[in-house]
């Protein structure tokens, strides 16, 4: 059966990796105050945190110095910045507020199998680039009526 993701960690660690990788795209590393400050924790669990990270490839910590990530923690860590990108345009294309958007697609994206990401890909890029499709449903949620019948939008 195909997998969400890297079962190996769960949602603390991704958290961790997705704060590490915004640090060091800004910054070019990390630092355990910055990722603890980032993440709302306390220094020594982000210590904890990072050796198990470090024991498991996924980032390169040495006591008092800067972290950065591995290859294989960047690329984790792109694959939940896009599923957590797709989660909340797909949201606030359904009309949620962009926060609720925000923190709603944080909690999912830890969850959703690929295959689920890749469905909702296809989608939003369908939605985009249909003309009149995502104004016929804004006007359905506004409403509660379906816009004026025509060839395209019959229901059965």
């Amino acid at each position: 059966m195909g997998n969400k993701k890297n079962d190996e960690l769960g949602k603390s660690a991704e958290d961790y990796l997705e704060a590490i990788y915004g640090l060091v795209k800004e910054r070019g590393f990390a630092t355990v105050v910055d990722i603890a400050t980032s993440l709302d924790v306390k220094p020594p669990s982000v210590t904890h945190m990072l050796q198990k990270l470090s024991r498991l490839s996924l980032v390169k910590y040495q006591r008092y110095r800067g972290v950065t990530l591995t290859t294989r923690g960047e690329n984790l860590a792109k694959s939940m910045e896009h599923r957590h990108k797709i989660l909340r345009t797909f949201l606030e294309l359904l009309g949620v507020d962009k926060t609720i958007a925000d923190g709603d697609a944080e909690e999912i994206e830890h969850t959703i199998h690929s295959e689920t990401v890749e469905k909702l890909t296809k989608f939003i890029e369908f939605v985009k680039n249909m003309p009149g499709w995502l104004e016929k449903y804004k006007y359905f949620e506004q409403t509660g009526k379906y816009p004026e019948s025509s060839s395209e939008n019959t229901r059965d």
